[in-house]
């Protein structure tokens, strides 16, 4: 063989080995980005299961006597299977009374209110109904599924529809009763449904919070899609052990209503249990009974309930919180006096000024027979923090005084 014959069947066997190591380096490294692509945008279950079913089977009684939310936290618990899994469902109350629905906030279970519900109950003789939210307390979450109005509205129909014992539909059924993201749900079930409800209360409600007052950054972070959900859980999951103070009236302390900095999504989400840290509150119920318990179940459904960060952070992405003008709008069509807003006189997330400026209007002004209300010293936690406040504001509007 000659030296260019050589020559040339070198260069060709050169020619194959780096073939070979560019396309082991290809196949090596797509590979690893689909690794890091499973990694970092996990598929999500259909449904996860709630700790009713994937943690309270094999506690001991001692550990279960620990739970601050207990699954018979309240009278009339069901469990409601859906093809979205399960809900959990309460109600209880006089069979005659009125019918009154209640719907929480974003990062608790229902027992924020407890007092209210509670209340109604023994002392207006109402038949009363709340349920978990999907990914909260005892309800499973359809992780596969966007969390926005029109998966809640859903599941409120189906806790309705679930009752065994008397009908939750027809003309003028019920009273409904959204606090915070539930008052952003209550909005929407009203707007598609109006003859079902014949009265609105909506405490602190969500649905028209200025999307500036999250800043931009904050905002891409929570609400691009561009960052990964495994990046954005463990962020969420981060932030949430950490409540924040309340920004409220309590301590002595003052807030400007025309300052106040607004705290991010997932902050904001926490001044529902904010007031748990405060040591010397002014407001007019004791501190640290139900709203220690709930600061403690939060904490509980944080480590223990497979869905709820997934949940939460379908919440900040999807769910009614901010730009719901159109479905505000629809509340101008109800009756007048059949709608009421009460808010927080020192709320951290909804400011009743720009609420004044913003939803009146919408529905149709005060002209329009709408009900605004204003809880003096209240911050975003007022139905737990003021209840005996908030309850003589929904008697009134009730005419119940």
């Amino acid at each position: 063989m000659s030296f260019i014959s050589r020559l040339g069947q070198g260069a060709q066997t050169e020619a194959g080995n780096t073939g070979l190591i560019v396309a082991g380096t290809a196949i090596a490294t797509a590979t690893l980005l689909a690794a890091l692509r499973a990694y970092l945008w996990p598929t999500p279950p259909k449904i996860a299961r709630s700790p009713l079913r994937t943690l309270l089977p094999g506690l001991s009684q001692d550990e279960f006597n620990k739970l601050e939310y207990k699954p018979d936290n309240f009278p009339g618990a069901r469990d409601v299977e859906t093809p979205y899994g399960s809900i959990r469902v309460y109600e209880w109350g006089p069979l005659t009374g009125d019918k009154v629905v209640f719907v929480h906030g974003i990062s608790t279970s229902c027992i924020t209110l407890t007092k209210l519900a509670n209340a109604l109950v023994e002392e207006k003789g109402c038949r009363v109904l709340l349920f978990d939210l999907f990914g909260r307390g005892f309800s499973d979450n359809p992780s596969d599924l966007p969390h926005d109005d029109r998966l809640y509205t859903t599941q409120l129909l189906l806790a309705l529809a679930s009752s065994p014992d008397l009908s939750w539909t027809g003309p003028q059924a019920f009273r409904l009763v959204g606090y915070s993201l539930g008052g952003g749900i209550a909005v929407h079930f009203a707007a598609a449904f109006p003859h079902l409800v014949s009265s609105l209360v909506l405490l602190a409600p969500a649905g028209l919070i200025r999307p500036e007052s999250f800043g931009a950054l904050t905002r891409a972070v929570f609400t691009s899609g561009l960052v990964p959900p495994r990046v954005l859980a463990w962020i969420t999951r981060h932030r949430l052990k950490k409540p924040i103070r309340s920004s409220g009236k309590r301590g002595g302390g003052t807030t400007s209503l025309t300052t106040k900095t607004k705290p991010d999504p997932v902050t904001a989400s926490l001044t529902e249990t904010a007031p748990l840290l405060t040591t010397t509150p002014t407001a007019s119920e004791p501190p640290n009974a139900l709203e220690q318990r709930v600061l403690r179940a939060v904490h509980w459904q944080l480590a223990h309930h497979p869905g709820f960060v997934a949940a939460f952070m379908s919440c900040i992405r999807h769910a009614p919180m901010v730009g719901q003008h159109g479905a505000w709008a629809k509340l101008a069509d109800r009756p007048p006096g059949t709608t009421t807003i009460i808010l927080g006189e020192a709320d951290e997330i909804i400011d009743p000024e720009e609420y004044a400026a913003d939803a009146l209007p919408l529905l149709g002004g005060l002209e329009r027979g709408v009900g605004w209300r204003i809880v003096l010293g209240g911050g975003h936690d007022f139905p737990m923090t003021f209840a005996r406040e908030t309850l003589g504001e929904i008697y009134s509007a009730w005419g119940w005084e």
